[in-house]
This record gives C-alpha cells, sequence and structure tokens, in this order.
C-alpha cells in the first residue's frame, strides 16, 4: 500500500497557514485506486487572503521594487533546487496523475527546470524601456509588471505549466496566487516549499488546491489584474466569461487535436520513431500530442502496419516501473471517457489495429488503464478524429495528395501543434507554413521554452514561453516627453 501524505495547511503568502473552510481534497492514485494523499481544499476566505496578501506585496511590498537582478538571484534558487530535487519531484507527480516515472523525470521535472531556467534568459536580455521618437516628439516606451496574477495549472504536467506561468510573473515583478488540479496538488507543496527557502519576499506566492467552483472565484476576483489558465476548452472559455466582468487580463493554453502529416518521401523506420513518441508521451495526457496522423493512401499500408507494430510494442505498467512507456490515465472518468470513444470510433466504422480496451495484466486491474490503441481507416468527419480525447488513443488518416493532407490537418477546431515528415526538410517548411497551428515541427518533436507557444483556434489565447510569454506578464506604458529633451536610455 502507498504511503498516505498528508498537509494540514496551506500555503498562503509564503508560510504555511490553517485552512478556513473544513473541505479536504483526497489524492487517489491511478494505479491502485487507492488514496495516497490528503490536502485542506482552500476556501472563498483563503482565496480572500491570498489575494489581500499579494496586493500588499505588489502595491507596497519589496518585490517589484527590487532590480531584475535581484529577482533573477531568487529565481535562479528556485530553479537549481528544481534540479536537486527533480527525482523526488517526478515521483510524485507519477503517483498523482499516472505520468510515467522515466518521462517524469525529463519532461514533469527537469522540464519545469528548463522552463525556470530559459525564463530568466529571456527577463535577463529583455528591453524594459526605449527612447523612441514618436510623430509629436520624443517618447519613453516602459514596460512595467501587470500586478496580481491567478494562475490555474492543470493535473497533467503541473509543475511543468506552474513554471510557465510563475517564472515569467515573477520575474517582471508580479505577485501570483497559483491553484494546483484537486488531482495533483502533492506537488505544489513542493514548490512551495522551496519558493520559500529561495527567499521569496511575504505575499508574493500563494498555493491554493481548490476544486473549479473555488477556481471560478478566484479568477473573478476584483483584486486579480492577469488570469492564465491552462485546461479545457470549456474551462477556458468559462475563464473569460468570467475575467470579462473585470476586463481581467486572460492567457489561455486550452486544448489541442493535432496532426503528423507524413509525406511521400517520409522514412517509415525514422518517422516512426518520431511520431510514436509524441502520440503516446504521458499517456496521451497532453494538449500538443499527435494524435491525428495523416498517412499518404499510395503508402498507407506499409505505415500503419509499422506504427501498429510499434503501439503495440509500448509497455504498459506502474507508473513508478523505469520500464513504463504508459501508465494509467489520471482518474477513472478518464478511463471511462476513453473507452467510451474507442466504442464511438468501432460505431463510426473506424478499425481498432492494436489495444482497444482495458489491459488484462495482473497487477494493473484496479488501475485506471487503457490499452495504447491505433485506429485505421479513419476520416476526419469521425468524433475520435475531431474531439480531443486526452489518452492514448490515436487515428491513422488516408490522404491522396498534400494539398488534402494540408486541408485535413487545418480541419479542425483546435491549432495547437503539428508536425511534418519528409525526406526534403525545406518543403517540410513549405507545408510548416500552411497548417494554422501556433506551434510546428519538421522531423521532429519538441517544444522550445525560448519561443511563443500557443494556439490558434479553441487551442487558445496569447502565447507562453520567450519574449512574447514574458509580455504577457507586462503592461505597456507610453510616456510622451517635452519638446528639445533627449531621454537616457533605461
Amino acid at each position: 500500500m502507498t504511503e498516505l501524505v498528508e498537509h494540514g495547511q496551506l500555503f498562503i503568502g509564503g508560510e504555511l497557514t490553517d485552512p478556513l473552510g473544513k473541505d479536504v481534497i483526497e489524492v487517489v492514485s491511478p494505479h491502485t485506486g487507492e488514496v495516497f494523499g490528503r490536502v485542506p481544499h482552500a476556501a472563498p476566505a483563503d482565496v480572500d487572503r491570498a489575494v489581500a496578501a499579494a496586493r500588499k506585496a505588489f502595491d507596497e511590498g519589496p518585490w517589484p521594487r527590487m532590480t531584475l537582478d535581484e529577482r533573477i538571484a531568487v529565481v535562479s534558487r528556485i530553479k537549481d533546487a528544481i534540479a536537486v530535487r527533480h527525482e523526488e519531484i517526478a515521483k510524485v507527480i507519477s503517483q498523482e496523475n499516472g505520468s510515467p516515472y522515466s518521462w517524469a523525470v525529463l519532461a514533469q521535472a527537469l522540464g519545469a527546470m528548463m522552463v525556470w531556467d530559459s525564463a530568466i534568459n529571456v527577463a535577463r536580455d529583455f528591453t524594459y524601456e526605449e527612447a523612441r521618437d514618436g510623430a509629436l516628439g520624443k517618447l519613453l516606451v516602459r514596460r512595467e509588471p501587470v500586478g496580481v496574477v491567478a494562475a490555474v495549472v492543470p493535473w497533467n504536467v503541473p509543475q511543468f505549466v506552474a513554471a510557465a506561468k510563475l517564472a515569467p510573473a515573477l520575474l517582471a515583478g508580479c505577485t501570483v496566487v497559483l491553484k494546483p488540479s484537486p488531482e495533483s496538488p502533492l506537488d505544489a507543496y513542493i514548490l512551495g516549499e522551496i519558493a520559500k527557502e529561495a527567499g521569496l519576499p511575504e505575499g508574493v506566492l500563494s498555493i491554493l488546491p481548490a476544486d473549479r467552483e473555488v477556481s471560478e472565484y478566484l479568477v473573478g476576483h476584483p483584486g486579480i489584474d492577469k488570469i492564465s489558465f491552462t485546461g479545457s476548452v470549456a474551462a477556458g472559455k468559462r475563464v473569460m466569461e468570467v475575467a470579462a466582468r473585470n476586463l481581467t487580463r486572460v492567457t489561455l493554453e486550452l486544448g489541442g487535436k493535432s496532426a503528423a502529416v507524413v509525406l511521400p518521401d517520409a522514412d517509415v523506420e525514422s518517422t516512426v520513431a518520431g511520431v510514436v513518441p509524441a502520440a503516446w508521451m504521458n499517456n496521451g495526457q497532453a494538449c500538443v500530442a499527435q494524435t491525428r496522423i495523416l498517412l499518404p493512401r499510395a503508402r498507407y499500408d506499409e505505415f500503419a502496419e509499422a506504427f501498429t507494430a510499434a503501439a503495440s510494442a509500448l509497455v504498459v505498467g506502474d507508473p513508478l516501473d523505469p520500464a513504463t512507456q504508459v501508465g494509467p490515465l489520471v482518474a477513472k472518468r478518464q478511463q471511462q471517457r476513453n473507452l467510451d470513444y474507442i466504442r464511438i470510433g468501432q460505431e463510426e466504422g473506424a478499425k481498432v489495429l492494436t489495444g482497444g480496451g482495458a489491459p488484462t495484466k495482473s497487477g494493473l486491474e484496479h488501475g485506471w488503464y487503457v490499452e495504447p490503441t491505433l485506429f485505421g481507416d479513419v476520416n476526419n468527419s469521425m468524433r475520435i478524429a475531431r474531439e480531443e480525447i486526452f489518452g492514448p488513443v490515436i487515428c491513422l488518416l488516408p490522404y491522396g495528395d498534400e494539398t488534402e493532407a494540408v486541408k485535413i490537418a487545418n480541419d479542425s477546431d483546435y491549432g495547437l501543434s503539428g508536425s511534418v515528415w519528409t525526406a526534403d526538410v525545406a518543403h517540410g517548411i513549405d507545408v510548416a507554413r500552411q497548417v494554422r497551428t501556433g506551434t510546428y515541427n519538421v522531423n521532429t518533436f519538441s517544444l522550445d521554452m525560448l519561443g511563443p507557444f500557443g494556439g490558434y483556434k479553441n487551442s487558445g489565447v496569447g502565447r507562453e514561453f520567450g519574449p512574447e510569454g514574458f509580455s504577457a506578464y507586462l503592461e505597456h506604458k507610453m510616456i510622451h516627453l517635452p519638446a528639445g529633451y533627449e531621454p537616457e536610455e533605461g
């Protein structure tokens, strides 16, 4: 039986504090179905306390008034501590959401550390004030911290997404109320401990695990200046609706149904080796997962056979086993959602090439597992090709020519990620320019934290990472100067 992890207090304004509510979040292992953690459920009154602390720290405290180098020093200590404790963080997240430990080490923990590091590099090189020639005279254009930030993060990559919001916000001089998902609140306590030890001043960071009702109270709070949300399209639309009441600035990173376009000249072995990890990463619980694989009809059978063999060989098991490649889904509801889509796909006429149900392997019967499933003979009108399943269920779609492939790739309510696989990189770049997504890959799959990340259409509003994402935590100010005055560069 997994050892029970319990926290009785909330991290508010930099200190562990007794909660004002009595509700408790029980964290359930997706591998065993047993409760292995308990934390307080933040109440609206706790939100009020956290926002008040953040407001005071921003309006009166030292953090926004420190030099950039001073803030970088604190944030660097956070980054370094995550690197030191990466194995601990990875283990906790694997227990929370079923992420395979080997993947969690690289993406959940070290990936988060890289986000912090990249944000430091962006902040260091960013231009915060510049002189500019205006139409009527000299101008100073400044970028100043936006204020108090509500950062709402999902359960699938909790530390990575927390870093994507916290790192730029803190470096910009903002204060933050972080709202972890109720499925994955335990790793956030490690982050709170790290932030306190790093020397964040009083009030700068609060961490409030809670459900959607309290999340809505947070994003609708009049003391919040900026919301950064990652989650489902439905929840993102609700966040934008609630934020509109106060005209609160919003960044939304939402879902995806990304297409990997395999061109007729692509090499089978290298293409399959590149696409399979991009499709089934984190048990398919990734917004950028390449869930639609587009294959040329002339080579469809050849590629389908290779993808089927690779998917069939994926190792399903205990997420803490280093050999595991596909672990359990985060919750029973997610398991049932995936099984329902597998049934729907078959009813729509798609063919299950491998997988297609819950695994029967001994030791997995109590967990929320779904076999790595590959559908063949899918067309883009089917629900399994249009709707985000968020699990290890992938579709193969045949196409005639390149024009049709691009059309299929773009025929989606989403526009987050994608890839093209070809022997001609220059031609692949041309295809990349035609697909309407926020990020794209040619003969590879990665996410670079020094470039902008976000989506077109229902995949979101705004960008994270790089100077574009950093700008989201800054307000732009124009200062008109009198005639004849020459400002010094800031």
